[in-house]
Formats: C-alpha cells, structure tokens, sequence
C-alpha cells in the first residue's frame, strides 16, 4: 500500500516565490477595476473620522527615495486606522506654483516678458506641472498607497488659487499684514526673496576684516569714560568694527555697541603710528594678537552706554554714522562693535528702526552695485569684496583681514551664497497683532511625534523674522491687492475686492488677476490705486492647504488628526500651517504632528549621484517590488537617519520571505478546511492549539497598540519574532506530524486547521498596512467568506485568550517550552557525534524537580510530540543517573538514547508497536488507527 496517499500533505495555490515585480501591478488593476477605495469609503462611511492631511509633494521630477519614505509611512498610518474602524479618507496633494518650475519652463521657452509673453509662459507652467503630477502619481499608486488619486488637490486649480486669495485676504482682515522695505533673504540667481524654509547653510570662505570707524570728537569719547586727568593718550581714536560681509560696508549707517558690556580705549603703537582704538575689554588681547600689536595699554574704560549716539567717520564716505546700542551684540567673536546697515540684516534694521536709521539699499536684485553707488557702482557684491579692501587699505582704515570659513545662508535651488537685500515687500508680521504668541500657545496643545519636535519648532518660531511672502515671480498666485500709489495704503475696500477677485480666479486661474483691467473692479479710483503684480510665496500656498482642503472637502475635517512629513517641514510646511491657521483662525491646523528622518546610505552619508549611493524607488520596484520597499520603511526607525543600499533592501528581502512562507504553510494546511463546517470549539481545541491562540490574542494587542502608536518598526519586528519563533519554531514544527499523520477529517487535525485559520486571519491583518500587496494576496487565499480585499475589514476578532485556570495554562506552558530547547540542544550535539540521526531517532529520558515535574506530566503521552522525538519519559531528578546531562536549567537533567524500535514508514516514530498490525506491519499503532480506523485521540500536542 501507497501510504504517501493516506497523508494529509499540504496543498495551496498561494505561490511560494512573490514574483512581486509582475504580481504587484496585476493586483494594482484589480485594485482600480473594483475601485476599492471608494469601497473602502462607502464601507467605513459614519464611523469615527480621523484625518491625516497630506503634505504637498513639489511637481516637478520623479519621485525619490524620501518621497517614498514619506508616502509609505502615511499608507501605513491611514490603513492602521481604517482597521482599527475609523473612516480614515486620504486625498494627496501637490504644490504646483513655484521659481523650479518657472526655471525648467525657461528652458523650453524662454524668460516671461522677454521672449514670451506672462500669459504664454504661466500657460506652459501650468501645462509642465500637470505632466510631474501625472508621473508622480503613477508611482506613488504603484507603491501601493490608497487614495484619491481621481480627485487629489492641486495648488494651481482655479478654486485653490481663489482659495488661496481669500485666505490672504482673510489674514489682512485679521492685521497680521505689513509692508515694508526690510531686508529680506534675496537670491540674486532667483531673483527673488527667499522664505526661511528656502535657506540652508553650508560652509563659505569669507573676508574677515576688522575696520577703523574715527571718532568725529575724541574728546566727548574720553570724557565719557573713566581715565586719569590729563591722561587722555595720542592718535587719533576709532571704534573697531569686525565684519565678514566688506560688501555691505557701502549701506552702513552706525556701529552698534552692547550697552552692559564694558569698552577699552587703549594706546597702541601701530606700524610706527600712535593711536587709539575702542574694543570691548573681554576680546581686547585676541584683537590685539590678531593686530600683531605687542605695544599697548588701556588708558580708559566705560560701558558701552555712555557712548550712545557719538559721531564716528564712514571709512570711505563722506558720511557720519552714530554709535547705538543694541543686545544683538555679543562677544562670541570680533570686536563687541557692530557695523550697521538696516538694508543688509534682519537685527541690524530692527535696531536701524529704533533710531531712525536710513535702510540704504545699493544693490540691485541682480546682485550688482547700482549705477549710483559710489566707488563700486556695477560690480557684483561678492566680487566687490577685494575692492573694498583695497579703498580701505588706501584710506588707511584697514586693521586686519584673514580668510574665515563660517557657516553661511545659500539658495536651497542653486546652493548659492545669498544675500540679505532691503526691498519693498509683503510681510505676515509676528508681533504686530500677537501672532508669534499664539502660535507658540498652539505649539503647546499639539502631540509632537518625537517630543523633541515640540521644542525645535519653539525655537524656531520663538527668533523668526516677520514672513515675507511677497515674490517678485510670474508662476505664482498674485497678492490681490489695490495699493494707493500715494499712501502705499490698501483700497478700503479690500475685502469685497478679494471675494470678487476669488470669484474671478475660480472661473480663470491667476490669469483672471493678470489680466484685470482695474476699472472693472475699483471704477475711478483706478488713476489712485496700483494693482499689484507680486505673486506669493509658495509656501503660503502650501500653508492655507488647511482652509483650501481641510475645510473644503466634506469627507475631510479641520482641524486634521495628523500632519505627518520630514523633519525638515519644522521649518517649511509645519510652520507656515501654523502660522497661516493661527492668523485665520487662532487655532493650530493640528492636533498631532510626526516627523521622520532622512534617507542616507549604509554608511550614513548623504545620497548623491557623484557617490553612487542613489537608491532609485523605481529601480527597487521593478527589481524586488514595491512590498520589499514597504517593509524596509517599516522595519527602520524613522524617528532618525533611516539607512538603505543594496545590500540592506536584501535582508529585507530575505525578512519577507519568511513572511510570505509563514502565511504560505498556513494556507497550504488549510487544504480542505471550511470554518463554517469544519472549525473546532475553543473548549474542544487541543491545548497547544489554544496556545497559539492566546499567543496570537497577547500579540494582536501589541500590534495595533503599535500602530495606535505610529510605532511601525516594532510591531515588523514582534510580528517576525512571532512567525520565526512561535510559529516556526514551535507551533509549526510541532503540529507538522498531527497535520500530515493524523485522520483527515478527525478533531486532532481540524483543531489544528481551526488555530491555523485563526493566525492566518489575525496575520493577513496585521501586515495589511505594511506589504499591502502581499496581504491582499494572503486574503484571497483563506477559505471561507470574505470581503473582496483585506482592506474593508477590521482588526480580527476571533482569538481568544488562555483560561487562566486552565490545567495547561501560560505558565506550563512556558516550562515545557524552555525543556524543549535544552532537549533540541543535547540532541543536536548527539547528532554531530553521529550518535543518532533524526530526532525521532531518539527517546528522552527527562529528570526533573517536583516543579517541572508536575508541569510536563501534564502532557502525559503527547510530551514527546512537543520534542518531536519518539518517546519521552519524565522521572524524580533524584532517579537521575551519573551519565544524566545537566542543563542550564536548575532541576532538569537529560538523557538521551537512540530508540532499539522499528520505525514507523509512514510517520517515522520509532515505536515498539510497529510491525504487530498483520495487515499493516510497517506501521506503528497510531497510524493504523489513523488509517483504517477511527483515527487517534489527542488533547494536548
């Protein structure tokens, strides 16, 4: 007889290798042919809404490694919530206004306004940024994220660009708005000035120069501080100004002194010449030093108070500029005096402000002198530097350079050096109507995700400058506003115009502003008033998403549950959120924000194509599948520098492996298997069968507290312990013999069958969120009724937990698992002596304390089931014999022998039985009843 036949072997059509790569896009049509996340939202409609609002992605190139990152973590937490019962809709967005899209369109077709017209050039921006999106949103929708990517937001739509109208309008109601020439962070590449969020520093060589400013009347200096009578020294007396911009010496109108700090005036022999030079006393020796002047001593002293409003020499121009006071000065480096030019910095104008200071700005948005300006007039500013130096150098008020590398702000487009430049512009002020209090009150009631978040948007927002959202651009929405050309005021009727010019906008797009004749709107008061032609920053655009689509949308909601981008966004999208949303509404757009961390490669370093570290996600789609890319996401803190490269992606693959063959032997046993007809009773389960259960019950919890959590990494890292150790390890292993011996249809086998449906149903849950395709994949392969995709279901709800006053509890449990490891050990060091083969080669004998006594008798004759080996006995530890091995735990000792019995062909135990069935003499006992009888009788293993 054939016993292979009477075995109950696996079986499954769910394919052993993923193939992901082809698979994944079959199931991505099937998942768009039934449009399942309008499915998913029909079928959560009413319940509790959580809102996870989209941060716009930029339109313009392929996707990136961070894009993926960014987009996977959101799927992830939007397919967690919709398990966990919430109607959790996602609509992606994109930020389509914008200089990187103005540039690439330049290439096609030339500069606006030179060699085509604004209209035609907006046109071919907007066409350009329609195919990014296109090409985005194809490969975001092949990473497997659910959405609704038929109807996503876009910042160029006609009613978001009205939108965006209103809300600027809505903030100007509010008297958060200002104008003003200030100086503002200007790319002469961008022509334009640059948001905060578009600056970032990078190491430049500067000249470092420290600069004689002469006093007009020495003599009101010397009575001003404290110094012997008639001691008042020789030489002329000058202020030292340190600096390392010599360009901005043209706009300079004072030198600020610290007015707590105290000041030396000290005779110093210099070059043959006697004079006298100010220098705050704390940095006197490294200034003097740095001079190479050993000849000095201090003839006075005094704060730097005393000497407010003090009369001292331009170094080069016919013009005298005051000392004033300002807590800005520090001694970190330099002098402790402070050249001033409000057109050239943001602390230098406020405190130019506060003493009516001119803001002279000399240069032009090129970045060039302009024609007026005196001795530099054409020249580039950083280009100028020498030549300032060298007027110096010839006035004889050049003390000292030296080359300094320093940390400086460049253009995050062009990594170029930028510029502080005064320029008349738009503002949402800080301070003017308490806008930074509320804010920084708002920050207070956010859950930040890490807590460290709280604190770096603090700080930032605690210094920021007033936000200049004025742009001096074509590609952009207008600010739609009437400017009297006398007054510089706003028409009185700014708020109707704005409704009316939204209105105009929602029918045309930006165009309807442009191309406005302002008659139309404002009748005569046309030949007063001025139209304005700057456009927004985009970060405004981005920043009102919350009234343009939170509070648009009816399946949306404001203020949103989440925001959830890169760290970086603490100062570009959190903030300009915040800012905008506490202007409009006094209230953060927010009730929680998390952030991850970058991309780097295996080693740490940054991502470049020079280096060839790129991790393309397209590439890794079509080599390993997007769930490859999924699961390294989700098994890599995000909280930090998230490393990926090659050969990482490849132990990730070899994780989702384990995974998918976990998944594919529960199924494969489940060949046969209906639970509506064939599950078994939680009361009538064998024991081990309800272990793994309860072991799947304890680790549900675990994982969608996780996922309640945005703790992605360990709930990847439970559920692998979970498949390679509870299930491969043990339960697997274990229940393999009752599967394939045991009576196809008898409790023995389909109580096994029940706890593995239930594992399957729990697994196929879990991992949903995280290798969507694959658990989509999972679901259609587990018997029974069921919904068309995983993805319309919840948590599962079937597990049950361990009695824990059953006979066989947690804590048996936990005593026969440790014996089974210290047995498999002394085993496998017998199988390397070539002592036996097989476990079932071996009997146990097992000496143990009363305590392990009484827990492994438990299992009566089915302990040897748990060590798969043929026979197991437990004794007294005090029957234990000399040749007993002990084991690493205290009160069991082993030993092992190699069973004297035939073995079994058809389950290969080795039993005394075998051969006494005359109609089957190969077969042990057990399998005879298994075969031609009522099949055997187990309650344990």
């Amino acid at each position: 007889m054939d016993y292979k036949k009477t075995l109950n072997l696996p079986k499954t059509a769910f394919p052993m290798k993923g193939n992901l790569a082809q698979r994944e896009p079959e199931r991505l049509k099937k998942w768009q042919q039934m449009e399942l996340y309008q499915k998913i939202r029909q079928q959560f409609k009413g319940k509790p809404k959580f809102i996870l609002h989209d941060g716009p992605p930029y339109a313009n190139g392929a996707i990136h490694i961070g894009h993926a990152v960014n987009k996977v973590l959101k799927d992830i937490v939007i397919k967690s919530k919709t398990l966990s019962g919430f109607d959790a809709p996602y609509v992606p967005g994109w930020d389509c206004h914008g200089l990187p899209i103005e540039l690439m369109v330049e290439k096609k077709v030339g500069k606006a306004g030179v060699k085509v017209s604004p209209a035609v050039f907006r046109k071919e921006c907007r066409q350009y940024a329609g195919k990014q999106v296109k090409m985005q949103k194809d490969e975001f929708i092949r990473l497997g994220v659910l959405g609704d990517w038929e109807n996503p937001y876009l910042t160029m739509d006609f009613h978001f660009e009205a939108d965006i109208i209103r809300s600027l309008g809505k903030i100007a109601k509010k008297g958060h708005l200002s104008q003003g020439a200030k100086p503002v962070h200007w790319c002469t590449d961008c022509g334009s000035a640059l948001a905060e969020a578009e600056v970032e520093y990078e190491d430049k060589h500067s000249p470092a120069i420290d600069v004689r400013f002469q006093a007009v009347d020495d003599k009101a200096i010397m009575e001003a501080c404290h110094h012997v009578p008639e001691h008042e020294g020789e030489g002329p007396l000058s202020v030292v100004i340190w600096t390392t911009t010599p360009w901005t010496l043209p706009a300079n109108q004072g030198v600020a002194l610290n007015p707590e700090l105290e000041y030396a005036v000290v005779q110093c022999n210099h070059q043959g010449h006697k004079e006298r030079l100010l220098i705050a006393e704390v940095l006197l020796k490294d200034a003097m030093l740095r001079y190479g002047i050993d000849d000095y001593h201090v003839i006075a002293y005094c704060k730097g108070s005393a000497l407010e409003n003090q009369l001292l020499q331009h170094p080069f121009y016919d013009r005298l500029v005051p000392v004033i006071l300002g807590d800005h000065v520090t001694v970190d480096a330099g002098t402790g005096a402070v050249h001033t030019a409000p057109g050239h910095g943001q602390e230098d104008y406020v405190v130019g402000m506060k003493y009516g200071l001119p803001v002279d700005n000399p240069v032009g948005s090129n970045g060039v002198f302009l024609p007026n300006t005196e001795l530099f007039a054409g020249e580039h500013v950083f280009s100028a530097n020498d030549h300032v130096l060298e007027v110096l150098k010839e006035k004889g008020k050049l003390l000292h350079h030296e080359a300094l590398e320093h940390s400086y702000p460049h253009c995050w487009r062009h990594k170029t050096p930028i510029i502080f430049r005064a320029t008349p512009q738009w503002f949402i002020s800080m301070d003017k109507n308490h806008l930074r209090e509320t804010a920084l009150n708002e920050v207070k009631k956010v859950q930040w995700i890490p807590e460290w978040g709280q604190a770096r948007i603090e700080s930032m927002m605690e210094n920021r400058p007033d936000w200049c959202i004025s742009r001096q651009r074509t590609w952009g929405v207008p600010i739609a506003f009437f400017i009297h050309k006398e007054t510089g005021e706003l028409h009185p009727d700014t708020d109707e115009l704005i409704e009316k010019v939204a209105s105009q906008v929602e029918q045309k797009g930006i165009d309807a502003w442009f191309e406005l004749d302002p008659a139309e709107l404002i009748g005569d008061d046309a030949n007063d008033y001025e139209k304005m032609q700057d456009t927004l920053d985009v970060w405004f655009d981005s920043g009102v998403t919350h009234a343009c689509v939170l509070n648009r949308r009816e399946q949306l909601a404001f203020p949103a549950d989440l925001y959830l981008e890169g760290s970086d966004q603490h100062r570009g999208w959190f903030q300009s959120s915040l800012l905008t949303s506490t202007a409009m509404n006094d209230v953060a757009p927010y009730k929680a924000v998390l952030t991850h961390g970058f991309t780097v490669d295996a080693e740490g370093k940054k991502m470049s194509k020079s280096l060839g570290n790129v991790v393309y996600p397209q590439t890794v789609m079509k080599a390993l599948g997007a769930d490859v890319l999924r699961l390294w996401v989700a098994t890599t803190d995000y909280r930090g520098e998230m490393n990926v490269s090659d050969e990482i992606l490849k132990r990730t693959s070899d994780s989702y492996r384990r995974l998918r063959n976990t998944a594919r032997f529960l199924l494969s046993n489940l060949n046969g298997f209906e639970p509506a007809e064939h599950s078994v009773a939680k009361q009538d389960m064998l024991a081990l069968d309800r272990w793994i259960v309860d072991r799947t019950f304890q680790l549900q919890a675990e994982v969608i507290e996780s996922y309640n959590h945005y703790h992605f990494q360990p709930v990847l890292q439970k559920i692998l312990h979970f498949c390679t150790i509870d299930l491969g390890g043990f339960y697997l292993d274990i229940v393999k013999d009752r599967q394939y011996t045991a009576k196809a249809d008898g409790l023995p086998r389909r109580s096994a069958q029940t706890a593995m449906y239930h594992v399957i149903e729990a697994l196929s849950r879990w991992l949903a969120p995280v290798i969507s395709y694959t658990a989509d994949e999972i679901w259609q392969y587990i018997p029974g009724q069921h919904s068309d995709s995983v993805f319309l279901e919840n948590w599962y709800d079937g597990l049950f937990p361990l009695d824990e006053n059953a006979d066989i509890n947690q804590d048996v449990w936990d005593k026969v698992i440790a014996v089974r490891a210290v047995v498999a050990k002394e085993i496998e060091q017998l199988r390397s002596a070539g002592t036996i083969g097989s476990s079932l080669n071996a009997e146990i004998e097992i000496y143990a304390n009363d305590e392990y006594h009484q827990a492994l008798n438990k299992l009566a004759d089915e302990l040897h089931f748990v060590f798969i080996t043929s026979a197991a006995r437990v004794q007294g530890l005090e029957s234990a014999p000399g040749d007993a091995s002990t084991t690493e735990i205290d009160g069991i000792s082993l030993k092992v022998i190699a069973s004297e019995h035939q073995k079994c062909v058809r389950c290969w135990h080795h039993k005394e039985d075998v051969g006494k069935h005359s109609e089957h003499p190969e077969l042990c006992g057990r399998c005879v009843e298994n075969v031609a009888g009522d099949g055997e009788v187990r309650r344990y293993a």
